[in-house]
């Protein structure tokens, strides 16, 4: 049987949409505030038999930061997918992070562990990742630095060292290390929120680079993981490096909109983050450019996807057919036809 955590995100969503059309019945990790519908709502992007799929899923109720709930949602598990995480580049989220993202991934290490589950599936992040050597290219083999790191990477780079502890322990898992994720979600959080932010006015594009991947692929490439001889072993998912300035016109061309005009290098990007949060002190309501932000869309980073094609032989969607893709569905929920 096969058990999948943090189901409600754009992870975890597309992941069970995968299991279920295949022939799976996955079981599914749920607090009681969780918002189910938004599985439905990955289903409708891709099918209209959206209620017999969801049928599918065996809900149980439990919480990754509740240790006796993993232990008995783990009974008769042979597969285990961990892609429950919080994300936030706030410094005052630090406690969430540390506790659901190191802490939660702790006890799905030792409830599998404690339960023999065959292999687990661990969603990690590039955030995780060292920085690139001389050649500018990321690797899985980069060399973690704390001092460059915000408080989600840190607290993700911890959670990682909690899986490899399992394993030293006798776990079989695997990491994937997913660039920035592009795919249907809620368009007001995450990466998803890229789309409405440009379809709504982007005036400028920052003027680092970054990898990008499908989400489709990404629960591709997960599935494809977990049901391979593979294990004891991390793999950066990427599609493409793209520089933001391609990135956004190229998103700006999908939704119909003007691409942002005006490029902002690192000293408007200091006094933008520090506006903001200047603003979040006085509304209450916290910024989504941060300081790390800031710093992190005026660095190149690029990923390198060599180490997972080679394993899995997998052909990765470009970044172009992708936000061409999730611009429709994006343009769609906003009810506004393609093409106009």
């Amino acid at each position: 049987m096969i058990l999948v955590t943090g189901g409600t995100g754009l992870v975890g969503s597309h992941l069970i949409y995968k299991l279920v059309t295949s022939g799976n019945n996955p079981i599914v990790l749920k607090r009681n505030t969780s918002d189910v519908s938004k599985i439905k709502k990955t289903f409708s992007y891709y099918s209209n038999d959206v209620d017999n799929l969801f049928d599918k899923i065996k809900w149980i109720d439990g919480d990754i930061l509740d240790y006796s709930s993993l232990l008995n949602a783990m009974e008769g598990v042979s597969q285990v997918y961990h892609a429950a995480a919080s994300v936030s580049f706030h410094s005052s989220d630090k406690k969430t992070l540390i506790a659901t993202n190191i802490k939660g991934t702790a006890n799905i290490v030792n409830s599998a562990l404690e339960k023999k589950v065959n292999k687990l599936l661990h969603v990690s992040s590039i955030g995780a990742l060292g920085r690139a050597e001389s050649n500018g290219i990321v690797t899985e083999d980069a060399h973690w630095n704390s001092k460059k790191s915000s408080v989600y990477s840190t607290s993700k780079y911890n959670a990682e060292m909690e899986v490899w502890r399992g394993i030293a322990e006798g776990l079989n898992a695997v990491i994937i290390n997913p660039s920035i994720i592009l795919g249907p979600s809620d368009w007001n959080s995450g990466s998803s929120k890229l789309f409405n932010t440009m379809y709504n006015g982007l005036k400028f594009y920052s003027m680092g680079s970054n990898g990008f991947v499908d989400v489709e692929d990404v629960a591709k490439t997960m599935i494809l993981l977990m049901n391979s001889e593979i294990i004891n072993e991390r793999f950066i998912v990427n599609s493409e490096n793209i520089s933001y300035k391609q990135f956004f016109t190229w998103m700006a061309k999908a939704l119909n909109v003007a691409p942002p005009k005006y490029s902002a290098g690192k000293l408007l990007s200091a006094i933008v983050w520090r506006l903001l949060w200047a603003k979040g002190i006085l509304t209450g309501k916290k910024s989504t450019i941060t300081k790390e932000t800031a710093e992190t869309a005026n660095q190149l980073y690029n990923y390198s996807n060599t180490k997972i094609k080679k394993e899995i032989n997998i052909d990765f969607i470009t970044v172009k057919d992708s936000l061409l893709k999730n611009s429709k569905f994006f343009l769609n929920d906003k009810n506004i036809l393609v093409g106009k």
